[in-house]
């Protein structure tokens, strides 16, 4: 394996492929909408019914095995250099993992997905009494933004930033395979997984965009009667919100994306203080309590939840396309996170990644779903038909029950737009370097394509579908990255046992010179005569040689192994050669006294 230099910049024949194909795409879905939306209603029925139990069963396992690598001896490796301190405090990292991305999901489905779940339950709910329904409904919304996702993200990022920071190999996705493939990964077939996880990615961070869009079309015709919240609107927000990014991808990452993630981590933390301040407080406390007991009680259970007996819609259409989305996702979230994250320990980056994302969920999804249910259980029916009428109009539908309505509705609108800008400038970094050998400083040109290139394929979903458009896309473009997703496990394994191998070998050898160190240094020290010294010492040499020896043993092997594989090759080379020559002369010899036997014998002719 080559270590790779990062300079490159110039587009790879991956952005040759997936960008054609994309904006394909994105010509199907403008002239022939009625067609996209069919075709994606038949893959999507074909993943629910074939390949569901796959969706359910890997995401479950993600966790276990992240959670494993934390608590094992794994978790102390660094992703990076052993002297790389992180480039971020740990405020502003985590400020970038929030803003991402993955804050839009929470902004969107705080309210919304309680709320649903609510009026219609998981069929084991069905019928439930309205204090059971609740329950259940803040647990279903935590659980699909706890640590599932984070484990799916986790998982990527790992895997990219110990091939980037660890094994000097490019941000891609290939790359995680040559443990298990070598070159291969650098040739077709790895070509044929990084395109593989751009069509995802795209398809992913389409559906954000999507999200985004329709929030933000609702909330200003929330605030202002003369906003519609039409196609129109949403495609008008899309296409404004994107020149926008364009400004922020221009600045790169240390400077659009770091200032624009902590503006953004500020304006979160203020809505969510004032939700929990002015609004139920208590309830909210009670709430977060029995919800976390809940899910930590019943997360197993829900993972595996298939729902054999029943027709599976409620699950196809929650759960499942949430698991989906988030793996779709997992290729941007996974190069991202593993960008900002270098220097970082695994233990510490699971900690950052896994646990205290999902502590954040847990407080999000209570405070603001646990409001909007306090006041729907309090005979507040507004906010129950605006969110199952539109699911973008739930949060303002809630702050509009509180104090400074709107105040905090235009606070909201703005926290969304600026999630929406890192979002796509996040994007477009990821998709650019993606497309580009891997490149951490991919061209400029590269990014703002891919920015376009998104923003008309949530266009395209938003007019073909709407919000069921955009969660089909996500079910569907997701499965092949699922899979590849399990692949990378055994590689990651791979790597980190040779790594763990290598650094204790390293410590055995400091201890034993420290040792060695003291033992001799003191000795030197001593008023014991020379030949005391020297047998002592011989002794010593003794009782270390077979420790020591074993370690050197180790260590050379394979430099020796390498120059005798090469010695006896050289020897076979002139061995087989001379041998080679020596039946070639042989051979002659014997065909040309033939020639001579023949000669002799051949009778006269006669005259």
């Amino acid at each position: 394996m080559k270590n790779y230099s990062y300079e490159t910049k110039k587009p790879s024949i991956v952005f040759f492929i997936s960008a054609p194909l994309v904006l394909a795409f994105v010509l199907w879905g403008l002239f022939s909408p009625g067609s996209l939306e069919e075709a994606s209603g038949i893959g999507l029925a074909f993943t629910l019914n074939n390949f569901g139990w796959f969706y359910m069963l890997s995401t479950a396992f993600f966790i276990g095995f992240v959670l494993f690598l934390a608590a094992s001896p794994f978790g102390k490796l660094k992703l990076g250099k052993p002297d790389e301190k992180p480039e971020y405090n740990f405020f502003t990292w985590l400020g970038m993992l929030f803003s991402a991305g993955i804050g839009v999901g929470f902004v969107f489905w705080g309210v919304a997905e309680p709320v649903l779940y609510f009026f219609d339950p998981h069929p084991d709910y069905a019928g439930a009494t309205e204090g059971t329904r609740a329950t259940a409904g803040l647990r279903y919304g935590v659980f699909h933004w706890a640590l599932h996702p984070w484990a799916i993200f986790s998982l990527v990022a790992l895997t990219l930033a110990y091939v980037q920071f660890r094994k000097d190999q490019p941000a891609l996705i290939s790359s995680a395979f040559h443990p298990l493939i070598g070159d291969k990964a650098s040739g077709a077939f790895g070509k044929g997984i990084d395109t593989l996880a751009v069509l995802a990615t795209s398809t992913g961070v389409a559906t954000t965009f999507g999200l985004s869009a329709l929030q933000i079309s609702g909330g200003f015709s929330y605030l202002f009667d003369g906003i519609e919240n039409t196609a129109t609107t949403q495609l008008t927000i899309i296409g404004i919100v994107t020149v926008l990014f364009m400004f922020s991808a221009a600045t790169g990452v240390n400077k659009g994306i770091r200032i624009l993630s902590t503006i953004n981590l500020s304006l979160a933390s203020l809505l969510l203080l004032f939700v929990i301040v002015v609004g139920p407080t208590l309830f909210i406390a009670q709430n977060f309590v029995t919800t976390i007991g809940g899910y930590l009680s019943n997360v197993l259970s829900m993972s595996l939840d298939l729902d054999p007996y029943g027709d599976g819609e409620w699950l196809g259409n929650n759960t499942i396309f949430f698991w989906a989305w988030h793996i779709s996702w997992a290729p941007f979230m996974g190069i991202f996170i593993a960008r900002i994250s270098r220097g970082r320990t695994i233990r510490e980056f699971v900690a950052g990644v896994l646990i205290v994302p999902s502590i954040l969920a847990a407080v999000w999804f209570t405070t603001f779903g646990g409001t909007a249910l306090n006041l729907i259980l309090g005979g507040n029916d507004v906010i129950g038909d605006m969110v199952t009428a539109d699911a973008e109009l739930a949060l303002f539908a809630t702050l509009g029950e509180l104090p400074l309505a709107g105040l905090m509705s235009g606070l909201a609108i703005l926290l969304i737009i600026i999630f929406f800008i890192t979002s796509a400038d996040s994007a477009s970094y990821v998709l650019g370097a993606m497309t580009s050998s891997g490149s951490l400083s991919p061209k400029l040109a590269v990014k703002i394509l891919w920015g376009l290139l998104i923003a008309g394929t949530a266009s395209v979903l938003l007019l073909s579908g709407g919000l069921e458009g955009l969660q089909t896309a996500s079910i569907v473009a997701a499965l092949p990255f699922a899979i590849i997703m399990v692949v990378m496990i055994f590689s990651l394994i791979i790597m980190m046992s040779k790594d763990l191998k290598a650094d204790k070998i390293k410590v055995r050898k400091k201890e034993r010179r420290l040792v060695k160190d003291e033992v001799f240094g003191g000795m030197k020290e001593n008023v014991f005569d020379e030949e005391i010294r020297d047998d002592l010492k011989e002794d010593v040499r003794e009782e270390l040689y077979d420790d020591i020896k074993a370690d050197v043993k180790e260590e050379v092997y394979e430099q020796v192994k390498d120059e005798v594989y090469d010695d006896i090759k050289e020897e076979a080379y002139q061995e087989f050669k001379e041998k080679i020559y020596e039946d070639l002369r042989d051979e002659f010899e014997e065909q040309f006294n033939n020639n001579d036997d023949t000669t002799e014998k051949k009778p006269p002719e006669n005259k």
